[in-house]
């Protein structure tokens, strides 16, 4: 028999040996349910021939040429991906609206016995929800911000925090960016804002809701992805705990960081020549110089005085959030940002008491 839900909390998804995603692979890479598989019944190939041929020929042709092709994908899955799965086999199944695609998928593998479930209104079912938490009227987590100059360690530092049991989110790590001119991660594309989206879904619906959850203070965007507005409020009514740290230590860790950019000279040049136009061609002329010389400490001491702090210092005078605690640092050393994390860690605990 052929279950039926709408029901996709993440306790309801655990339940299922498997989410099986038949949307075409390009569907798919878009956007996808957390965790689910892609065994597309038409690839992306497939689905514009059949589309083409729905709107410029014959739908019974599109019908039938397309059955063919599914069935033929269907049962390459079931000699491939899903050779191995046994009687109990639990699968979830949808794809976009829960129409044909998964109900081809569906009726084959109630046939084989698996107690299958489909996925009424598809992959939109769970955008739906997405949007409801993200941007729908709800008031946030309680967020506390992690702040501090670039180069300070801040998302090192939240690694730290996770560790200690702390509940945090990780918004450049969701959005495969470092959130500067220089984040961008090499050979690792950003995922699309839905895609992004899901992946912070996925992150705040497992918080405790009576526990604060420390973010990193970022603006608006994240590389070219943009924090939801749920989000974006609760992280504008946060408390902040700054860190700081000796620019030349700073430096010193930004020039480790961001070792992979530092190493494409290409790559360097271009986020050099994005700088923004108040810097004159003289100073920018010599950060370029200071690149091709491979100085870059030095270099991300000049970025970090001249440009990143005072940008900083500019954001944090408009902001007047209320500060928690400040975090001085002599250098940006695992032993000291380890010191960091215990005295977050004292300080969400008498927040928390007060």
């Amino acid at each position: 028999m052929i279950r039926r839900t709408t029901d996709l909390s993440a306790a309801v998804r655990a339940g299922f040996d498997a989410i099986i995603d038949v949307r075409s692979p390009a569907e798919f890479a878009q956007d996808h349910i957390p965790g689910a598989i892609n065994l597309p019944v038409l690839d992306d190939a497939e689905r514009a021939e059949i589309g083409t041929i729905y709107v410029q020929s014959s739908k019974f042709l599109a019908r039938r040429i397309g059955a063919a092709k599914v069935a033929r994908n269907i049962a390459a899955h079931l000699d491939g991906p899903l050779k191995d799965r046994d009687g109990s086999f639990r699968p979830l199944v949808h794809c976009w609206r829960g129409g044909q695609r998964s109900g081809a998928m569906v009726a084959v593998m109630d046939q084989i016995g698996w107690p299958v479930t489909v996925l009424d209104g598809g992959y939109m079912t769970w955008r739906r929800g997405v949007q409801a938490a993200l941007y729908g009227d709800g008031t946030g987590p309680d967020v506390v911000l992690l702040d501090g100059g670039t180069g300070s360690g801040k998302t090192a530092l939240l690694a730290r925090l996770a560790a200690r049991g702390v509940q945090v989110v990780d918004l450049e790590g969701l959005a495969a960016h470092r959130g500067s001119l220089f984040g961008a991660l090499k050979d690792h594309p950003q995922p699309s804002q839905k895609l992004f989206e899901s992946r912070l879904f996925e992150a705040l619906e497992g918080l405790d809701p009576d526990r604060p959850v420390v973010v990193e203070a970022e603006s608006s965007r994240v590389g070219a992805r943009t924090v939801p507005p749920a989000l974006w409020a609760a992280m504008g009514r946060a408390s902040v705990i700054e860190l700081s740290a000796p620019v030349e230590a700073r430096a010193v860790f930004s020039a480790r960081v961001y070792a992979d950019i530092a190493a494409d000279a290409d790559a360097l040049e271009t986020a050099l020549t994005r700088l923004p136009p108040h810097h004159s061609k003289e100073t920018v002329a010599a950060w370029k110089a200071l690149a091709r010389e491979r100085a870059f400490a030095p270099l991300a001491a000049a970025l970090i005085a001249d440009h990143y702090d005072p940008a900083y210092r500019r954001m944090s005078a408009r902001r007047a959030r209320p500060l928690l605690e400040r975090v001085e640092m002599v250098d940006v050393s695992d032993g000291e940002l380890e010191r960091a994390a215990g005295m977050v860690v004292d300080t969400l605990s008498q927040r928390e008491r007060a």
